[in-house]
């Protein structure tokens, strides 16, 4: 398969996850592309690959800013989407002080705070609420 078939096949398979996906689990899948974003910007910064590392942190990036903060209700959020989004707006300022700094352990925090965030995330089921199939009314 050519590069570019390869490219278009995942591009699909991505898009159809992403479309069937419940609002849950697109805020799980955010936070995985965010942390795999960081993880490949580090490797790329430790190995020298600039251009790797620049199109990698573009993206974490673009996950806090368009993704997990663009989404956040703050009106219906409370408190915690307030803290949420000052926890995200930090995080770009740090993604971007290691990009033009080269500075892997700003990366490393930033993994560290949304770390536990993603395990919370993923700890949550959006049928926690519901009552039991069968239970009585």
């Amino acid at each position: 398969m050519s590069n570019y078939a390869t490219r278009a096949y995942a591009s699909v398979g991505i898009h159809t996850a992403v479309e069937a996906a419940s609002p849950h689990k697109l805020i799980l899948m955010l936070y995985d592309g965010l942390l795999k974003q960081l993880r490949l910007g580090k490797a790329h910064m430790e190995r020298g690959d600039l251009g790797l590392k620049a199109t990698a942190l573009s993206k974490a990036l673009s996950i806090l800013d368009q993704g997990l903060r663009l989404n956040l209700d703050r009106e219906q959020g409370g408190e915690i989407a307030h803290q949420l989004h000052a926890l995200y707006e930090y995080c770009e300022w740090r993604v971007l002080h290691a990009n033009m700094r080269n500075d892997p352990a700003a990366l490393d925090e930033v993994t560290q705070l949304i770390e536990p965030l993603r395990s919370a995330w993923a700890a949550i089921s959006p049928d926690s609420h519901r009552p039991a199939q069968g239970a009585a009314r």
